[in-house]
């Protein structure tokens, strides 16, 4: 038995409708369970252009890597506004409130989590950022 799984992340389903979603405007693919992950997470997520997610959130124990793959974003992290570019990496602590806006053109992430938490880490905050 081979050691190792692989997974298109563009194949994964999209978790953006369970989540209340439209998967044109955001969508949301949680890869963890299809490649059996032990020790971290990860998810390709899509924003349509200039489509702020509406609500922030932090972790109870995992943090996040957010690389920007395609597009241009912003990032508000606690108070501070952080403008992202393509190939942009960003770690976030899990007590971090962290929420994503994608720029003109969209936004698409590779966002990598660890530790392995599963479901019940994360707490968001609906509104949090309405500037």
């Amino acid at each position: 038995m081979a050691g190792y799984t692989v997974q298109k992340l563009t194949e994964v389903e999209d978790q953006a409708p369970n989540f209340g979603f439209d998967p044109e405007i955001y969508s949301i693919r949680m890869a963890r369970n299809p490649l059996n992950c032990e020790h971290c997470g990860i998810t390709l997520s899509h924003l349509s252009p200039n489509f702020r997610v509406p609500f922030g959130h932090t972790h109870n124990r995992q943090e996040e890597i957010y690389i920007l793959v395609d597009g241009s974003a912003r990032m508000k992290l606690d108070d501070d506004v952080v403008e992202l570019e393509q190939w942009t990496a960003v770690r976030v602590p899990p007590e971090t409130m962290r929420a994503i806006e994608s720029g003109p053109e969209g936004a698409r992430f590779i966002v990598v989590g660890a530790p392995n938490t599963g479901p019940g880490d994360g707490n968001v905050e609906q509104g949090w950022w309405n500037d």
